[in-house]
């Protein structure tokens, strides 16, 4: 098999199954459906605090972090399909079959990207059609999804790692609550400089942090410090690369 046939033959494998079986497309449309609604409509108010500031209003606001929190979340459950692969055989068979091993990896990584980009259109035209504001230009808000797909990747390659390690779904709350509690311990529903105590102390030193700030900037056409989080982001991105290929070289001596 060729790498290309390998990475296709996967990322179509898990499309199909994330897209047409009710148990997995319906979570993942509902769960950033869920938390931008109880956000942006349910905590809206939370626009007339004293030093609230984003200029776009409350749904742009939580909008960016809704979307950033699918794409990490999309790989995460990519990583949860892989595990199922494992437990049922099917990833051993590939492991098997296929001489390219990186494009096993490269083509769950591809699926995750696509699953995320059908959550990204509902929830962008859902945004819009609920008044969302746009401040940036084109330029802006192309650096706004990048930024997004390089937090896809991250999610995916972390979880795909520990995915090829444990090789079961049982590893799953091992996948999803670091990435929850990273996502959670970040200005989520104030900016940064309205959060007090630990939680301010926490989130200063969170890199979801800086990529929320940019991300909402990009939005707002104003983006603070981009260089910084591109490079973060993609830096995390390598780290987490290294770490799914690690678990693949884990899986194969163990004969998965």
């Amino acid at each position: 098999m060729r790498l290309w046939n390998v990475i296709s033959g996967v990322a179509w494998r898990t499309l199909k199954n994330a897209l047409t079986n009710p148990q997995i497309v319906i979570p993942t449309m509902a769960f950033p459906l869920f938390f931008f609604t109880a956000f942006a409509g349910g905590l809206s108010q939370i626009r007339h605090v004293p030093g609230f500031g984003f200029p776009l209003g409350y749904t742009a606001f939580q909008f960016v972090f809704v979307l950033l929190q699918s794409a990490a979340f999309s790989g995460v459950f990519t990583g949860f399909g892989l595990a199922r692969d494992f437990e049922g055989g099917f990833a051993k068979r590939l492991l098997l079959a296929a001489p390219h091993r990186s494009g096993i990896v490269i083509g769950y990584a591809l699926a995750a990207l696509i699953r995320w980009m059908v959550v990204a259109v509902f929830l962008t035209v859902l945004a819009l059609a609920v008044g969302m504001q746009v401040g940036g230009g084109a330029v802006d808000l192309v650096g706004l999804y990048v930024l997004a797909l390089l937090v896809n990747f991250c999610g995916f390659f972390w979880a795909g790692g520990i995915a090829m390690r444990f090789r079961t779904i049982q590893a799953a709350p091992l996948m999803q609550m670091p990435v929850f509690l990273i996502l959670f311990f970040a200005p989520v529903y104030v900016p940064l400089e309205l959060l007090e105590g630990w939680i301010e102390a926490v989130a200063t030193v969170n890199p979801v942090t800086y990529l929320l700030e940019t991300g909402r900037g990009f939005l707002a056409g104003d983006p603070p410090h981009a260089l910084g989080a591109f490079l973060l982001a993609i830096g995390l991105g390598v780290a987490f690369w290294t770490w799914a290929f690690l678990g693949l070289r884990k899986a194969e001596a163990a004969g998965a």
